[in-house]
């Protein structure tokens, strides 16, 4: 299963970002390996950043996401796509896997 964890930074000691659609970086695993690194292209810009983050993670074939602070629209998006979400804090990405 393929799990997104949203990131403050680009390490996986950083801490898990607060913010699901704006996170800087997502970091996704598959059977606990990370197999990827997204520099998010819609942390910064106009709205509708939850949206596209579910829309680009379920492209990748994303079951979990886990971030600080999933937003509504993040919310809608992500059950559309049947994609579940967990919200967690003051952790590092690292603690979660």
């Amino acid at each position: 299963m393929k799990i997104a964890i949203a990131s403050e930074g680009k390490n996986l000691d950083s801490e898990i970002s607060k913010r699901g659609g704006r996170a800087p970086y997502y970091f996704i695993f598959e059977s606990k390996k990370l197999v990827e690194t997204i520099k998010n292209p819609f942390a910064s810009g106009s709205g509708g950043a939850g949206f596209s983050v579910a829309y680009m993670l379920a492209e990748k074939n994303v079951k979990l996401v886990v971030a600080g602070k999933v937003g509504g629209n993040m919310e809608s998006a992500l059950k559309e796509k049947g994609i579940n979400f967990r919200e967690e804090s003051n952790k590092k990405v690292e603690e979660v896997i």
